[in-house]
């Protein structure tokens, strides 16, 4: 670090790193006296960059607080992690509904040597999830989600706009307990007042929050995610179903609404995925399509398509009654 401009850049990252330095310290850390530091912190205000310099025996250099660096220093590692978070959050939708993700790796990626660019383009070029997100699933608008965790880390109440599953609109006044993200999806949980009980809420259907002066106690022990993942499971659907469809996307999604089930292309076909509560009902389902299936799960179901074709068989053997007498069975005109 011979060069001046690096040793400012590094008093740079020294204190985007730590709280506080002293003079002392960013002098033997970077290899000069402290007068230079001075200099250096100088330096770096004149480029717009504030450094609070304080006296006495506890004094020293920090970033002013609220500014807006220009891009982070990132090592290698550090710049693989913010990537690979960026990449992994768009794709299971841990995102908003600001199209950000795209803009933000493009400015990582001109502030990064050549050769660490490269390879992680390679990596995000050649990665695959496991984990899909739900199909066509809306994510919540940034302003939402940063007043709902404010609200929730400040315990204030809030009112908010909701927009239920049927598509209802009501004001609703929550005590937020928790954000959790779960399965593709934000949810925010605590007391609904309107009920009198804690509720779970999907924050992609909250249109307006605000945020009121009155405060709440979050129940003792109370666990957001565990309760998250129990009243979704607590919802009256019985089978997860998994069935693939041979037709392509487009006719799919004409065919079965998104409500019903969510429809993702796969090597094999179109991938149906559905939760049910009966499954007669989604036989009859894949029976009126028209379009040859595969049943992947759960092998019940296709116990309820063979007894459902059963049922057909045996009401296409059926004759009117009395059709003798009439003369429009068996063929005659």
């Amino acid at each position: 670090m011979s060069h001046p401009a690096s040793r400012v850049l590094g008093m740079l990252e020294l204190l985007q790193a730590h709280h506080q330095l002293t003079g002392a310290d960013l002098g033997q850390r970077l290899g000069v006296d402290e007068r230079t530091v001075r200099r250096y912190a100088a330096t770096l205000a004149e480029l717009g960059i504030p450094v609070v310099a304080t006296r006495g025996r506890y004094g020293g250099y920090r970033l002013g607080a609220g500014h807006k660096l220009p891009p982070l220093m990132l090592n290698n590692d550090e710049a693989a992690a913010v990537v690979l978070g960026l990449v992994a959050a768009d794709h299971l939708g841990l995102g908003t509904e600001a199209p950000a993700t795209a803009s933000a790796l493009a400015k990582i990626r001109r502030v990064l040597p050549a050769p660490l660019a490269d390879r992680l383009a390679a990596v995000r070029e050649t990665l695959g999830f496991t984990l899909q997100p739900p199909e066509g699933s809306a994510r919540p608008a940034t302003t939402t989600l940063l007043a709902l965790g404010a609200a929730t880390r400040a315990r204030r109440r809030i009112s908010m706009t909701y927009r239920s599953w049927r598509g209802g609109v009501s004001l609703r006044e929550l005590d937020p307990y928790g954000l959790v993200f779960h399965a593709g999806r934000w949810y925010v949980t605590g007391h609904d007042h309107r009920r009198d009980e804690v509720r779970t809420f999907r924050v992609d259907r909250i249109s307006a929050v605000d945020a009121g002066e009155e405060s709440f106690t979050v129940p003792d022990g109370f666990d957001p995610v565990g309760h998250v993942t129990r009243s979704l499971a607590g919802v009256p659907y019985t089978w997860e179903v998994e069935v693939l469809l041979e037709t392509d996307l487009a006719q799919a999604r004409r065919r079965v609404p998104a409500t019903v089930a969510e429809l993702t292309e796969s090597a094999d076909g179109i991938l149906l995925r559905a939760r049910a509560q009966h499954l007669d009902g989604m036989a009859q389902l894949l029976a009126g399509l028209g379009w040859p299936f595969t049943i992947l799960r759960p092998v019940e179901l296709r116990t309820a398509v063979t007894e459902h074709a059963a049922r057909l068989t045996a009401l296409a053997a059926r004759e009117p009654v009395g059709a003798n007498q009439h003369g429009y069975a068996r063929g005659n005109g």
